[in-house]
């Protein structure tokens, strides 16, 4: 499966919101990411919501990865709304960790594209970033398109 589609390989923002401090599954999932070819740009935890919308716009990512361990997902539809006003409506955006049932319909409904439990499958990781990052290019494009006809 190729990562590139075509070009750069994907970027991708591995990162932790909030004051969570548990970052072994996200170092896990950035070197999965990394070791499939993709660009990974992983930061250390206790990032802001603005600090993660300013990295990503710096670092011209498709996709970003939220990992939380210990409610910080619920932070995650603020940043969702934050990367909209940025610009950023093309980035798609995962979250990993213990996220409860209950919660995972909230973070879908602020628009984001998925939510990995632990034990996710590695396969399932990378394909599922591909796929993203590859959508979150031909969403830039038609933008772009759009906006200059």
């Amino acid at each position: 499966m190729s990562t590139t589609s075509g070009f750069r390989p994907i970027r991708v923002l591995v990162t932790k919101i909030g004051l969570d401090g548990h970052d072994r599954g996200s170092r896990i999932v950035a070197a999965y990411l990394r070791d499939a070819g993709m660009e990974v740009i992983y930061t250390p935890p206790w990032q802001t919501v603005a600090g993660v919308v300013k990295l990503a716009t710096e670092e011209d990512v498709e996709v970003i990865g939220i990992s939380s361990l210990a409610t910080d997902h619920l932070i995650v539809p603020k940043m969702m709304t934050a990367l909209r006003a940025a610009g950023l409506d093309h980035v798609r955006v995962i979250v990993g960790g213990i996220v409860p049932d209950e919660e995972k319909t909230a973070l879908i409904e602020a628009g984001v594209s998925n939510v990995f439990g632990p034990g996710a499958a590695r396969d399932e990781i990378v394909a599922c970033v591909t796929s993203l990052g590859q959508d979150a290019r031909h969403a830039r494009i038609n933008e772009f398109l759009e906006a200059n006809p």
